[in-house]
Order: C-alpha cells, then structure tokens, then sequence
C-alpha cells in the first residue's frame, strides 16, 4: 500500500462529511423557513435566489416568471399507483398541500387539514395532499396517520407540477388555494393555522358568491395574514 493511500481515504471521508453536512444544514433550514409561513401575492414574481445559498421564502423562493393566474393541469399517481387528473375535482374550491413524509411541519399540520376537509366540504371545498416523495413511503404515511383526503403522488413529475406553480426552491409545507373556477386565491408557505387557514377559505367562499372579486380577495388575504403576524407577536 502506498504512503498516499490513508490520505487520499482520510479525504474522501472529511469531503463526503462536509457535502452530507451541508446537506443536513440545507435541509433543516428549509425546514426552519417552512415553519414562518409566508403569504405570497399571486400574480407578483421575485427575483431568483443565487444557487450557492438557501432561499429566503420572502425574496428567492419564486422563479423570475409569475405564478400562473389559474391551476396548471396536471397528473400525478394517487396511492394505488394509477395516474389521475386533478381535473378530477373541477368545480370545486381545492386547497392543495405539498409535502413529505419526512417534513415535521407537514406532520402537524395533518389533523388540521383532516378537520378542513370534513368542515369544508359541504361547502365544495376540496384538500388534496400532493406528496413529493416515493410512493411507498407516503402509502404508510397515508395508512399510519389515517389520512383521509385525497393523494396525490409523484417525485420528479411532482417537481414539474412545482415549477409550474412558479416555485423554485420549493420549502414544503406549501398550499395552493384556488377557488371554484380553479383560479389561483393564494400560496402560502410554511405550516398552516386555524386562523390563518379559515381566512383563507372564508376569502374564496366570497369569490365564489361572487361578493369580492379576485384581486380584492388577494389583497384581502394580504392583510389578513399580517394582521395574525401582527397579533402573534405581540403574544
């Protein structure tokens, strides 16, 4: 063996160390900047994040282009496997939740989403979970958390569907609320609340009466959301 040997092994082992490093740090700080929840005004871009550093969800989580004014069509696979549109629920208010198995705030939010769904949808609102992960791995996420909304599934072809929304550097959880004509209310980052969520919905239920028209119900939502940011500061 040549004197080279231990060294040249000693480096492999600190470089695969510092690359699993700051992976580890990428990944929880995304996961930290999930948890803020940020409001996102639709029609608004923001400017690329430079791809050396993690995104702030206020200035570099968007591509440069908009977010569509209406929801993409798209197909993903739902938990048995079978593609399925999410034309599916036309007509519907949907709220659409990305996440993944391995995301805490996705896992808290879960029983509130459950509690929407049930509240809600009378009301023709619709959660659809979209997981970005590997089917198997959501099946028991699905079976074990006793998830009863519907599932979508997909990886790669769940990213597309993402950089459809306009998302770059997507921190999951994100939901997408659309209104019964599938136009796009709201994206919202991060971990839902009650009162934030029921602002929301409360919001598009107008739109769909025809009370409030879309850019006033944006704007809305806006305010709203900082008025809880607000208050939750100064508790």
């Amino acid at each position: 063996m040549s004197r080279a040997t231990p060294w040249l092994a000693a480096t492999a082992v600190l470089a695969a160390a510092w690359v699993g490093g700051r992976a580890y740090l990428a990944h929880e700080a995304a996961t930290r900047l999930a948890t803020a929840g940020v409001a996102v005004p639709v029609g608004e871009a923001s400017p690329p994040s430079p791809a050396d550093r993690i995104p702030d969800p206020r200035v570099g989580t968007f591509t440069s282009r908009q977010i569509p004014r209406r929801l993409p069509a798209f197909r993903l696979r739902n938990l048995a496997g079978r593609p399925e549109s999410i034309t599916r629920f036309a007509g519907r208010a949907l709220i659409l939740n990305f996440w993944a198995t391995w995301c805490a705030p996705c896992r808290q939010e879960i029983p509130l989403l459950q509690a929407i769904d049930r509240e809600w949808h009378a009301r023709r609102f619709t959660v659809v979970g979209i997981a970005v992960d590997r089917r198997p791995a959501v099946a028991a996420f699905v079976q074990r958390f006793r998830i009863a909304y519907p599932i979508l599934q997909g990886e790669q072809d769940a990213l597309g569907v993402v950089t459809s929304l306009g998302v770059a550097s997507p921190a999951f959880p994100f939901t997408v609320f659309t209104d019964a004509r599938g136009e796009i209310v709201a994206l919202y980052l991060g971990e839902l609340h009650r009162p934030q969520i029921e602002l929301i919905l409360d919001t598009v239920r107008q739109v769909d009466d025809h009370r409030i028209a879309l850019p006033a119900a944006r704007r809305a939502i806006a305010a709203g959301l900082a008025r809880l940011r607000r208050g939750a500061a100064r508790t």
